[in-house]
Parts: structure tokens; C-alpha cells; sequence
């Protein structure tokens, strides 16, 4: 993923920003993320963090060590913080969303 990305005019809207091939976000060129063979294809910053942490759930699939544990321990933690709505909460859903980015 070292090469530097070709963004080409289709890719380009009319104020030179590009689209997210995920949830169809725009943005500049420069503040997407680009798969290393296919430069025609960007992502968002959060839907890149989205794709990140599925990524790390495919691989803790096969893992039983205290760290995969963990990591699913967060993501049902969560997965609950969702369900309930408190991301959404005036006195704390702030403070979770900040959270839900530093943990798996």
C-alpha cells in the first residue's frame, strides 16, 4: 500500500472531492483511504476504523488467549452501548463515542 493513489477526473465531483465507496461520503482526495492495487477506491476515515475492526474480529475468530478475550468482552460491551441507545445519551454518549475509538 505504498504507492500513491491516481485519482482520475470520474473519481473527481465537480469541487474536486472524491466519494467513499462504503457509505458514499465525500471528501478530498488527501483524507480518504486508498486499497493498495485498486487507487480508484476510497474509504473514509470511519468507515476505514469500521474496516479495520472487522478486520481484527475475522482474526480473533481461531484465537482463545486473554487478549482475544478481551477484545470480544469489548465488542459485546459495545455491542450492548448500541443496543440500548447510551452512544446517543446528552451526559455520556459523547464521552462513550470517544471511547469506542481508542478500544477493539
Amino acid at each position: 500500500m505504498s504507492a500513491e493513489p491516481i485519482v482520475t477526473a470520474v473519481d473527481l465531483n465537480d469541487e474536486g472531492r472524491v466519494w467513499c465507496w462504503c457509505c458514499g461520503s465525500t471528501d478530498s482526495p488527501d483524507r480518504m483511504v486508498h486499497l493498495g492495487d485498486h487507487p480508484e477506491v476510497h474509504l473514509c476515515l470511519q468507515c476505514a476504523h469500521f474496516v479495520h475492526q472487522q478486520a481484527w474480529e475475522i482474526e480473533d475468530v481461531g484465537k482463545h488467549g486473554p487478549a482475544a478475550f478481551a477484545r470480544d468482552q469489548f465488542r459485546n460491551l459495545r455491542a450492548e452501548v448500541i443496543r440500548r441507545g447510551w452512544h446517543h445519551n446528552k451526559l455520556m454518549g459523547g464521552k462513550l463515542r470517544w471511547l469506542g475509538k481508542y478500544l477493539p
